[in-house]
């Protein structure tokens, strides 16, 4: 099934789905610090810039549903939008970050040039509807709890305010207890709609409370599902990259080592193009 994704615009200078090459989702899991947050963006936004490739910075400002009330959540609404907006104006780059309430969105919506909304949320109907409302792009992540083609309800949730900019996430597939799977069939079922659909392998690969009173992972296996992906026809990629993935403060078992972030982005737009050249019919 090859049903080419609308083309749709996140700002003036970048522009996903349509003709437009594959695109990146990336940061840090959470914002740890500012000047963190700066470096990695700045990092990522000088690798995609040299292969061509959309660039989303995106980090939380908040872990609402981290495993343990120990865990470390993020500097909070007001700090965290402060950061992602100066990381937008010096960087000139779009940024992502999640909202989990709907009386978040309106001031989220003020910073953020896309709205997510968590798997865990995905079925939070007045959440879907106030972000759809704010007519931001909204990267919309399948729960792990919901088969690909229930994500047509989730989208008729979205349209139904007129909000037709929308990125669809595949994030993997409760599998028994802590443990994800990734079925590929759920990129062009996803892609039957015609909007951006993005493999997440970071969160693919993730064991969720798989440690006890936080989250395992394995992250070597995160090109794997990557590249099985690109392979199923997804528009974009979404990465949790660190720069020492070893002392994240969140989902440091499924996060990309920005060390290894060229040669591999590299790969992808090669899988990628050979499999554009697949499909075309000439």
């Amino acid at each position: 099934m090859n049903i080419a994704a609308k083309e749709i615009e996140i700002n003036s200078r970048v522009r996903i789905g349509g003709t437009n090459p594959l695109f990146l989702i990336g940061g840090p899991c959470v914002i740890e610090s500012e000047g963190h947050a700066l470096d990695l963006a700045l990092c990522i936004k000088s690798v995609c810039e040299d292969l061509k490739i959309p660039f989303i910075f995106k980090a939380s400002y908040d872990k609402a549903n981290r495993s343990s009330i120990k865990s470390y959540r993020g500097p909070g609404l007001d700090k965290g939008l402060k950061i992602l907006q100066r990381i937008k104006d010096e960087l000139q780059i779009p940024v992502l970050s999640d909202v989990h309430e709907t009386i978040q969105v309106s001031q989220a919506a003020e910073v953020l040039d896309v709205i997510q909304i968590p798997a865990f949320l995905s079925r939070q109907t007045d959440l879907i509807l106030e972000a759809a409302k704010t007519g931001k792009p909204l990267n919309i992540k399948k729960g792990q709890f919901l088969a690909p083609h229930d994500m047509k309800n989730v989208i008729d949730k979205a349209l139904s305010q007129g909000n037709d900019r929308l990125i669809l996430t595949e994030r993997g597939t409760s599998f028994g207890y802590n443990t994800l799977v990734f079925d590929v069939r759920s990129i062009p079922t996803m892609k039957q709609w015609g909007f951006p659909v993005v493999i997440d392998a970071s969160h693919s690969v993730q064991k969720p409370g798989g440690e006890g009173d936080f989250s395992g992972g394995e992250s070597e296996f995160i090109p794997l599902m990557a590249k099985a992906g690109i392979c199923a026809g997804a528009d974009g990629l979404f990465l949790e990259i660190h720069d020492n993935p070893s002392l994240a403060l969140s989902d440091k078992y499924n996060s990309f080592n920005i060390n290894n972030l060229k040669n591999f982005l590299a790969l992808c737009l090669r899988i990628k193009n050979v499999v554009a050249d697949a499909d075309d019919p000439d």
